[in-house]
């Protein structure tokens, strides 16, 4: 789960629209707006080495912040979007969204699976076939956990990882309804290429029908 609640340094903007926008990127900072709750919107900008750097830490979207700007007081926020340049990928806005400790919110949780350098599957042959590296959870914003551990120890090819097999962390719950699958274990290539070329052979009794019937034509001649 969440730990302490990290700081997040902005400065208040003063003014709004594209040309302040432009301003703030030419002083090497990185425009956004705190938004939400009760309050009026507010324009911000941060310095562009400090996001970068924030956003190099990863989760940075599933991470919530405690935000300090001067003259205003501390709020918790968490990042909702980080516009970027389309041709460096370098952030050019952010949206930052107000929230409470009890409030609901929907993020992308990191799946991280455990043991399966023990597994039985890995000693088989097989490997782990990820289909959901993240999964989507509706959390309360003071318990926002950190990943989801899944425990690979036992499973053999053939098997799979539902969310109904996963323990959530408390309060915490999938936005998808219906039962899903995480990952699969697979066999190997090889072994997956015979069988089903084995699938593709005729079997004996069908063979031998299909002599009888050619002799039967031939008698008929």
């Amino acid at each position: 789960m969440a730990g302490q609640i990290p700081d997040l340094y902005a400065e208040a903007r003063t003014g709004t629209g594209k040309g302040a926008a432009r301003q703030a990127r030419r002083d090497g900072k990185v425009p956004g707006i705190v938004y939400g709750g009760d309050t009026d919107p507010l324009p911000i900008q941060m310095p562009f080495n400090e996001l970068l750097k924030n956003l190099h830490k990863g989760r940075f979207l599933s991470t919530l912040f405690n935000l300090k700007v001067e003259g205003q007081e501390d709020v918790r926020v968490i990042c909702r979007n980080v516009q970027r340049d389309v041709v460096k990928d370098l952030p050019t806005h952010l949206d930052l969204l107000r929230l409470r400790r009890t409030s609901k919110i929907s993020l992308f949780i990191p799946v991280n699976f455990i043991n399966e350098e023990e597994a039985p599957f890995t000693r088989q042959g097989g490997f782990l076939s990820v289909v959901r590296p993240e999964i989507e959870l509706r959390v309360t914003a003071g318990d926002i956990p950190e990943e989801i551990t899944i425990d690979l120890a036992g499973l053999e090819i053939g098997d799979g990882i539902n969310i109904s097999d996963v323990t959530l962390p408390q309060g915490a719950k999938p936005t998808i309804d219906r039962d899903f699958v995480i990952a699969n274990i697979a066999a190997p290539t090889a072994l997956a290429a015979d069988d089903e070329e084995e699938g593709d052979e005729v079997a004996p009794d069908e063979v031998e029908t299909i002599e009888q019937g050619d002799d039967a034509e031939a008698g008929a001649e």
